[in-house]
């Protein structure tokens, strides 16, 4: 396989064992560099495996259901990946007080469902950034964090 191969299914392993619908935290330490960089529009930046696992504890605990799903090929050059996805969930556990503009009480029964590409770059073979550019205009008005014009 190329490199690219190789990144590819790296991502692939990603986007199914920690954005999926079932969250195995293990991923993290399995293919994620010590120092990684997780950034997202929604949220503070989050650096380093104990960072990011402590990130989609939180977020899984209040938002159960979440989950994303890649909506076209990957694709991949030298070092980056890149992917568009959808995802989403229902607010249905605990307080939540990671997005940027705000928090949410306890259990607000919201959904959210938005869209976003993200780009990740692999070193040998460990993700050490995920940037992405998600639609938090959408999510945060789903949520009730912002109103619509």
């Amino acid at each position: 396989m190329t490199k690219q191969e190789d990144n590819k299914a790296v991502v692939v392993r990603w986007f199914t064992d920690f954005w999926g619908e079932t969250c195995d935290l293990s991923v993290v330490d399995d293919i994620a560099a010590p120092d990684m960089l997780l950034k997202y529009s929604l949220h503070e930046p989050r650096r380093g495996r104990d960072d990011i696992k402590a990130f989609m504890t939180d977020f899984r605990a209040a938002f159960p259901d979440l989950n994303f799903w890649a909506t076209a090929d990957l694709i991949a050059e030298g070092d980056h990946v890149v992917g568009q996805w959808e995802g989403g969930g229902t607010h249905t556990g605990p307080a939540f007080s990671d997005f940027l503009v705000g928090s949410l009480p306890a259990a607000t029964g919201r959904t959210m469902r938005f869209t976003g590409t993200t780009v990740l770059k692999l070193v040998d073979g460990r993700i050490v950034e995920e940037i992405g550019l998600d639609d938090g205009v959408a999510a945060l008005t789903q949520l009730g964090l912002i109103k619509a014009a």
